[in-house]
């Protein structure tokens, strides 16, 4: 029987044409099929803001927020502001400046300038002040729009009783009170439970979230426990609108000499003091400028700010405590302070401990205070 030539042809279209179906089915299960993946290295991004450090934020908020003193005659009242802009204005509460005949703004780095006032109001306890001499300096960041709600946590930042630079946490406990008092009207401003005495007046309340200021600490209760801040985005309209009509060489500004030339002993130890922890605390955060911008002339004639920052740049941890504080013959502060550091070099493991006791000369460099010069007391 003569075998049909084909078959084998045959055979082999239906055997390609079987395959090419049954992976035209497969590949259409698979399409359809959700993939999964079990231990995943990927995971998914969360979006949800982050709280930021809290250190952080009150360093960075340090610098931007003063310690305000006004004087008329014998009486001298004190309390804060913040910086919230470039022109050198500083937000604060009217009832701080309306009666002062001198105004005064001693920073965070214990400089003192004079002041004038740009706006203030008779019925909200607000009011603007402006210093040319903080011109361009970067502000704090503040919230113009969104509102605080009760439960959101809160830092309160302030000189009271003269202690410049106080920092009380706290939540918002309330919101939208209205009251009076001292011919003041406050209308729908926050509870909160951070404390605000006499000289908290003025300073910033803070989102914890964000970073950004959200009020105005203006009052509190006689026993200290409740606290009340007029929320930025009421009154920042007309704030903006004091600050973009007033023309600085139309302002009456005091002289700063009195407060520096008269300043008493104990003021002087204590603004020394002052201005060593906030050098060494801008060390321990990594805020080199603001530690190298507190130097006198002749330190930063001897270091440029890079050799100035190798020297600290290593060091990881610092404590420092002991203050021992004098006053010199020649008007100058001199402090010895006791420091325990930790310093870890690049690309080892270890980290290295030691003690050490410096010494710090703090005085008076074209009318602001300096660290004149920094030493290490060999034992």
């Amino acid at each position: 029987m003569k075998r049909n030539k084909y078959i084998p042809t045959a055979i082999t279209v239906f055997i390609v044409i079987i395959g090419g179906i049954s992976i035209f089915a497969m590949y259409n299960q698979w399409y359809a099929t959700e993939a999964s993946v079990s231990n995943s290295g990927i995971n998914k991004i969360n979006n949800s803001p982050q709280t930021l450090n809290l250190k952080s934020i009150i360093h960075k908020a340090e610098k931007n927020v003063m310690q305000i003193e006004g004087e008329n005659g014998d009486t001298k009242i004190t309390g804060s502001g913040f910086l919230y802009n470039e022109k050198g204005d500083i937000i604060t509460n009217a009832h701080v400046v309306k009666d002062a005949d001198v105004i005064n703004v001693r920073t965070s780095n214990a400089r003192v300038y004079p002041a004038a006032i740009v706006g203030i109001s008779e019925e909200t306890d607000i009011a603007v002040i402006r210093v040319p001499q903080m011109a361009n300096q970067s502000p704090i960041q503040i919230e113009k729009e969104i509102k605080a709600d009760i439960g959101d946590e809160v830092i309160a930042l302030g000189s009271p009783h003269g202690f410049q630079n106080t920092v009380t946490l706290g939540i918002i406990s309330g919101t939208e009170r209205n009251f009076s008092v001292d011919g003041y009207d406050y209308e729908n401003v926050y509870q909160i439970s951070a404390q605000i005495t006499h000289g908290n007046s003025g300073g910033p309340l803070i989102d914890r979230t964000t970073g950004k200021v959200i009020g105005i600490n203006s009052v509190g209760t006689k026993d200290g426990t409740i606290g009340f801040s007029i929320p930025l985005a009421n009154v920042i309209d007309q704030i903006e609108r004091w600050s973009n009509e007033a023309q600085t060489d139309n302002l009456d500004f005091s002289t700063s000499s009195k407060i520096i030339n008269n300043i008493n002993e104990d003021a002087f130890k204590e603004d020394a003091e002052y201005l060593i922890n906030y050098f060494l605390d801008s060390i321990l955060i990594r805020d080199y400028i603001s530690a190298y911008t507190i130097l006198g002339s002749e330190m930063q004639g001897q270091n440029s700010y890079s050799a100035f920052r190798e020297q600290y740049i290593h060091v990881i941890n610092l404590n420092f405590n002991d203050f021992t504080t004098t006053l010199t013959d020649n008007n100058q502060v001199e402090t010895t302070v006791k420091v325990d550091y930790s310093i870890k070099q690049p690309n080892e493991e270890k980290v290295s401990k030691a003690t050490a006791t410096y010494n710090f000369i703090v005085g008076y460099e074209n009318d602001q205070l300096k660290i004149l010069n920094i030493s290490k007391v060999e034992k």
